[in-house]
């Protein structure tokens, strides 16, 4: 356990290094920082932070910089969680007031503004199939042998596919499979749409199968597409410190362009609580380099995705997690 003022030396080194990105000395500390001690003290202080694991020194320097145990204790003990400025709060609350008609474009509204905010790169991930009930099926005949299908679910979510046919269909195939979707779908989960739902409908539909399937195979690929990320900001990644080194920058693209990565990433967690993973945390060996904060996005009680941040170890996280805090409130309506 740290005592008072290892922890106050802890924390300028950790801001002074989150606003520099250059390692810390005792001398920067002391001339900054109004600790009430000298550089000598905050010095002997360092030494004792990097025998217990808080701190690294780097070879080519006499500076301090925080290690991964260093910005975990940060994170749980020492950070200040209303670090956003009164512009700041106006501006989410302009973007975030903005007339929608579809939850995916609240979604996307609030990851582009978590990242125009936090100078991050943002990404989120739409309710999985499970957490979401189908409200209504419905079909639109667009041409003689063309189909609209439309699945509005609880959350808000609507999803659209367009089914072609080899044959003509007539209006009133249409009116069937909309009673018959609906009477067997309603309240259901997004999921139920599987292969063996095939089955039972093809059971009491009396007309060929050659309609039905084109309409499962369709509907099948459109809740599979669930799993949509949005992206913002990526560039803004490019402009740090840290993406200087080749291989940081490499593995960074390599990680936003790996679908499944991503999903495990913002998939993980607890329903309510912001998460915090900090470099070797992280499962993947990918991520070593990089710090993912995440919070679930969340509508009267309903499970609507996960938005996050990615970003370097020296991350801003008072910022970060002030900033999600705010959103989050905003997007439950408080």
């Amino acid at each position: 356990m740290l005592d008072d003022r290892k922890k106050k030396i802890l924390q300028a080194i950790i801001d002074e290094y989150i606003n520099t990105a250059e390692p810390v000395s005792s001398g920067v500390i002391a001339e900054k920082y109004n600790l009430d001690c000298s550089s000598a003290t905050i010095r002997n202080e360092m030494v004792e932070l990097e025998k217990s694991g808080y701190l690294d020194k780097p070879h080519t320097s006499s500076g301090r910089v925080p290690s991964a145990q260093g910005y975990r204790f940060y994170v749980n003990e020492l950070i200040k969680e209303d670090n956003i400025s009164l512009e700041e709060i106006k501006y989410i609350q302009s973007k975030l007031e903005t007339k929608v008609n579809e939850i995916e474009e609240l979604t996307k509204i609030a990851t582009n503004t978590l990242s125009e905010v936090t100078h991050y790169t943002s990404v989120a991930v739409g309710p999985k199939a499970n957490l979401q009930n189908i409200e209504e099926v419905k079909f639109v005949l667009l041409g003689s042998r063309m189909l609209m299908a439309v699945i509005l679910t609880d959350t808000g979510i609507v999803k659209e596919t367009i089914i072609k046919f080899d044959e003509d269909i007539t209006e009133e195939q249409v009116n069937i499979l909309n009673n018959l979707f609906n009477s067997k779908l309603k309240g259901k989960p997004l999921e139920a749409i599987d292969k063996p739902l095939e089955e039972y409908i093809f059971s009491e539909m009396h007309q060929s199968l050659n309609v039905i399937k084109p309409v499962m195979l369709q509907l099948e690929r459109a809740i599979r597409e669930e799993d949509q990320l949005y992206l913002e900001g990526a560039n803004k990644s490019f402009e740090l410190p840290e993406f200087k080194s080749l291989e940081v920058a490499k593995n960074f693209i390599n990680l936003i362009d790996t679908k499944e990565v991503m999903l495990d990433l913002l998939n993980t967690g607890f329903a309510q609580d912001i998460n915090v993973y900090i470099g070797d945390e992280n499962e993947n060996e990918k991520l070593k380099d990089f710090s993912i904060i995440t919070f679930k996005h969340r509508y009267q009680d309903k499970d609507l995705g996960t938005i996050g941040i990615i970003g370097p170890k020296r991350m801003d996280y008072s910022k970060v997690i002030s900033v999600m805090k705010y959103i989050s409130k905003k997007l439950n309506g408080k």
